[in-house]
């Protein structure tokens, strides 16, 4: 029998064990790969007060030291790159060829925050707009708000993570750490990375745990911001326990697609046959309701089919597979059960539809209602919905009816009907000729209404990471 890996936790530069220990299993094979160790009350408190202390020096730290870290950080992850891809496949399922792109994007996160770490804004503001005030002027500099507590998701275990910790490390503020339950061994191994950056110890921690501690450290005074990405019923529950801290919510979405009648055809079904299935769909801005011009809907229905058909389904772990397992085999049945309400309701399986363990089937569906699951929630999964329409402003409408607004795409080549997606869609970004799954790593990234508050994506984390401090002379 093969012994199992015991995985320690790292509170403020040192490894830790613990007697209370999670099992991590490959969720393709279910073969085991690490038992890690689960922190208790006792060290979230060593970790909290770590960072405490590592604060009163973090918030000295000249920007050019912060900046050396991050790009060592940036510099040992690119010279891991296969190691850390091939840890992301073992414990999410996600392709090697998306966790190769994962690490990428990651490393990018590390190189842009070591960046703006140089460049963190300030301004001068005259005072002298009344008499009185003639010889006034102010300063404006940002600066650190104290130790931030991280919140991640399994979807993406090295970027999400990246998100978090590099703009946070870039303004000088601690940060602790608490990963998906089923994908810690990632965020550990940037753990022995972030080791040799030359940091202060208690900059950073990584503390797998269960979430009802994580909701302690919530509400925990100390932290002075959490930064959340996951689902939206615990995201917003989280907020109503963060008590007067800062709280950025990067939360779900069921994104929609309009591919209007002068779209190139070809070109969109690619896209959307990449956005809808990447990673099994298991992404919060996968392509998951598209409104096709009646026009145009059969065609492309045709295109789509084509192309989903063709993606090979298989062990994550090889080169070609597009569509591997979902996160386990609880999330396949979910999925699984909406897909059968929605036939049930008089949805129609063009292709897919059947699960195999933890594995489902790419499946594209037509005839759906508004009502049905796989409209109207987060199906989070390898389902994709194509509906015709007639007039634009009832795609527009149909995107907009939906409790998320994270990211819509517009396939088209009407500058004005471009313009007006972007006036009426209660999203967050809206992306022309392009899938809302597209994502830089330095935009401005977030949504409205369920899906979240604040916004990622570098220079606007650190905005929500740093206070603006306000210097006033009066030079008479």
């Amino acid at each position: 029998m093969t012994m199992v890996m015991r995985r320690a936790m790292l509170i403020a530069g040192r490894w830790v064990e613990t007697g209370a220990t999670r099992p991590i299993h490959n969720p393709f094979n279910s073969e085991g790969l690490a038992d890690v160790c689960l922190a208790g009350k006792a060290e979230a408190e060593e970790a909290i007060r770590a960072a405490v202390s590592a604060f009163a020096v973090s918030r000295k730290l000249p920007a050019h030291a912060r900046s050396l870290a991050l790009q060592k950080i940036a510099g040992e992850m690119r010279t891991r790159q296969e190691e850390f891809a091939r840890c992301l496949t073992s414990e999410s399922g996600k392709p090697i060829t998306d966790a190769r792109r994962e690490v990428g994007r990651a490393i990018t996160t590390f190189a842009v925050a070591a960046e703006e770490a140089k460049r963190i804004p300030g301004e001068v503001i005259p005072l002298d707009i009344t008499p009185g005030t003639d010889h006034h002027l102010a300063i404006s500099r940002r600066v650190p708000i104290g130790p931030i507590l991280g919140i991640t998701p399994f979807n993406f275990p090295l970027n999400l993570v990246a998100h978090k910790v590099a703009p946070a490390l870039a303004a000088g503020n601690p940060i602790v750490l608490k990963p998906a339950p089923q994908t810690p061994l990632t965020s550990l191994l940037l753990g022995e990375v972030i080791l040799q950056a030359g940091l202060p110890s208690g900059m950073v921690s990584i503390l797998p745990c269960t979430n009802a501690l994580a909701e302690q450290m919530v509400m925990d005074e100390r932290f002075k911001m959490v930064s959340f990405t996951g689902s939206a019923a615990v995201g917003w529950m989280l907020k109503s326990k963060a008590g007067k801290k800062r709280v950025v919510l990067e939360l779900g979405g069921n994104a929609g697609v309009i591919v209007e009648s002068d779209a190139d055809l070809d070109h969109a079904a690619d896209r959307c046959a990449a956005g809808g299935y990447a990673y099994s769909g298991q992404t919060c801005i996968s392509v998951q309701r598209i409104y096709a011009h009646e026009s145009v809907y059969q065609a492309f229905l045709d295109h789509l089919i084509q192309r989903v058909g063709a993606l090979k389904t298989g062990n994550p772990a090889d080169d070609t597979t597009v569509i591997g397992p979902l996160i386990d085999e609880h999330a396949a049945k979910r999925v699984e059960a909406w897909i059968k309400e929605a036939t049930a309701m008089g949805a129609n399986v063009h292709i897919g539809g059947k699960r195999h363990g933890s594995m489902v089937e790419a499946t594209v569906l037509t005839d759906v209602a508004p009502e049905m699951k796989v409209s109207c929630q987060e199906v989070f999964g390898p389902v994709v919905t194509v509906t015709p329409y007639v007039k634009f402003n009832d795609a527009l409408a149909g995107i907009n009816d939906s409790p998320y607004g994270l990211q819509a795409g517009v396939f088209t080549r009407d500058i004005n009907k471009a313009f007006q997606a972007f006036k009426d869609l209660d999203v967050g970004a809206v992306l022309i000729n392009e899938i809302p799954t597209f994502r830089a790593d330095h935009m401005p990234y977030g949504g409205v209404k369920d899906s979240g508050l604040g916004r990622e994506g570098v220079r606007y984390a650190i905005e929500a990471m740093t206070e603006i401090k306000l210097l006033v002379l009066n030079l008479s």
